[in-house]
């Protein structure tokens, strides 16, 4: 199955110059959402991981069923003042500015094997964030995992400065 069949190419937004990735088209399509979980499940089920973390909202699309499916924890990562319990927080840069994600502090134990979802890689903020959080919990980062990668940005790159693996289903 073609993946990039049901991507939709949105040119200039949210601004001009920019070609929007929507993803919408594949969540909706049952036979393409599910040959996403299933083939994100294969490639990661021999990774160890005992946990999943992915940032909102569009992380959480593919990491809870990725989760279910794996039979593992999800933990969900959100933006500042949406998790109910104790956090912990980490600022990262952005193509356009800064940002911060946050989880609960008791969500991942130490020495826990965590992969981290998200649903496309670009200059790699996110990622790099997640995988900060996930470093400040003293866990171990087993891998990443997107659907999509725009390989012109330079997350990729990024990736591979912090000593991260990843595998991405689609590159654009």
């Amino acid at each position: 199955m073609n993946l990039r069949d049901y991507i939709r190419d949105i040119p200039d937004f949210p601004k001009q110059g920019i070609l929007f990735f929507d993803i919408t088209p594949l969540m909706a399509d049952p036979k393409a959402f599910r040959h996403t979980i299933d083939t994100m499940a294969d490639r990661f089920r021999s990774v160890g991981a005992t946990k999943i973390m992915a940032a909102e909202a569009r992380g959480f699309i593919f990491g809870a069923p990725l989760a279910y499916t794996m039979g593992i924890g999800f933990v969900p990562v959100r933006k500042p003042g949406k998790l109910p319990y104790k956090t912990r927080s980490v600022s990262y840069e952005l193509e356009y500015g800064t940002d911060t994600l946050s989880m609960h502090e008791d969500a991942i134990a130490p020495g826990e094997k965590v992969l981290l979802i998200d649903d496309l890689l670009a200059t790699g903020g996110t990622a790099g964030g997640l995988v900060q959080l996930a470093r400040e919990a003293r866990a171990e980062v087993v891998g990443m995992g997107f659907l999509v990668e725009l390989s012109f940005l330079d997350g990729p790159g990024k990736m591979q400065s912090i000593g991260i693996s990843y595998d991405a289903l689609l590159s654009l």
